[in-house]
């Protein structure tokens, strides 16, 4: 089998879907369009070390091998994408980030599947604990969450620590992080080391010990949250009476801290709109909004995606690929997750498509021509299928 490995075509990109040291995980011969890692640190003679070869181009790459690794495959990769599709090869490999539960991305979805292309979703990876190592979503959420910190205190007027001096004694930042995922937690560990003082809320009251285990108070909310986790441990979409209620009752959080980082997000759906306008303008001027859920809509009303604006004299910054701009150790958590899962569908050196395998059959989105994936047919308006075998 040879596995192919592309430079990323999206705009702005500069992960690399494996890197060298992963290059014997992968156990297959292993194809590398040129430059591919070089924007994350990886030169191309590096791995030549590791036993890879560097392809003629691109098209080479799609040319020979069977299964192409990406960090976005089409789905999200909307634009650029597109070009690669006439390259596809009938029954040849995809994994990568593809968005799949969005409109866009189940069109883009049909559309490899109308190429004859087998299509696996990073994002479709349960959360079970043998896929724990798979697990590139919250490999990288834990990254967006760590550098939101540091945007939030770059953009700050003050210092995140208490500081004890000469010129007298400096309080420390208040922080607030809504949303205790992934990258929720780690944006309140990564404000916890710079010694701001942290609370943190989160529709499913479940995560309160986890929040507390890291040293932040969790606000609790008056709220009926029974059906606020789905099975899989993500957050559920909530009704507008749920999220008009939950307004209110953030308001004074919100005033009352410097920085607010709001994590929000449900997949394949617009970001809920947690931070009113009204909220905005009874922050302090100074004070800092990082939207995390900005490439989905955004949590904060008067966020603008990719962009940093200024309202009343509240930053509200909009990044929308955070994980891209620490690209070395972003590829390296990324490379572990996709060579493992790709480990997981090799047997022999072929593919086995176990439909009873639940990462199998959770992940896979398109093959044999058809969309086969429930969630993603029912994206796409398609009737159900009847179980895959085999």
């Amino acid at each position: 089998m040879i596995v192919g490995v592309v430079k990323e075509s999206c705009p702005g990109e500069q992960r690399v879907a494996l890197v060298p040291a992963t290059l014997t995980k992968a156990g297959c011969a292993v194809l590398v369009e040129p430059g591919a890692g070089l924007a994350a640190g990886f030169a191309d003679d590096a791995y030549l070390e590791k036993g890879a070869k560097i392809a003629a181009d691109r098209a080479d790459v799609f040319g020979h091998a069977d299964v192409v690794l990406q960090v976005r495959s089409l789905g999200s990769n909307l634009e650029a994408g597109v070009t690669d599709l006439e390259l596809v090869r009938r029954s040849q490999v995809f994994l990568g980030f593809c968005d799949p539960l969005s409109a866009a991305g189940a069109s883009a979805a049909q559309q490899m599947a109308a190429r004859g292309g087998t299509l696996f979703s990073m994002e479709l990876i349960p959360r079970i604990t043998r896929a724990q190592s798979m697990d590139a979503l919250s490999s990288m959420a834990s990254i967006a969450g760590y550098k939101a910190v540091l945007l939030a205190a770059g953009a700050l007027p003050k210092i995140f620590p208490m500081m004890m001096t000469a010129a007298g004694t400096i309080s420390p930042s208040k922080v607030f992080i809504v949303g205790a995922g992934v990258a929720g937690l780690q944006a309140i560990a990564s404000a916890r080391r710079l010694g701001a003082v942290v609370e943190a809320y989160d529709v499913r009251p479940v995560v309160k010990e986890q929040v507390e285990s890291l040293g932040a108070r969790f606000l609790d909310l008056p709220l009926k949250t029974a059906a606020a986790q789905d099975q899989g441990g993500y957050a559920t979409a909530q009704d507008e009476a749920f999220l008009q209620r939950q307004r209110e009752m953030m308001l004074k959080a919100m005033a009352s801290n410097d920085v607010v980082i709001t994590t929000a997000a449900v997949p394949g759906r617009k970001a809920p709109i947690l931070v009113t306008r009204e909220m905005v303008q009874a922050m302090q001027p100074g004070s800092v909004i990082v939207d995390l859920a900005a490439e989905r809509g955004g949590n904060c009303e008067l966020t603008r995606p990719g962009e940093t604006v200024v309202v009343n004299g509240v930053t509200i910054l909009g990044p929308t690929n955070l994980p891209g701009t620490v690209p070395l150790h972003a590829s390296q958590m990324y490379a572990r997750n996709i060579s493992t899962f790709l480990s997981h569908l090799v047997n022999d050196g072929r593919f086995a498509f176990d439909m009873a395998d639940e990462i199998t059959r959770e992940t896979l989105v398109a093959r044999d021509g058809e969309v086969v994936h429930a969630r993603v047919r029912e994206v796409l308006g398609l009737p159900a299928l009847q179980p895959a075998v085999g």
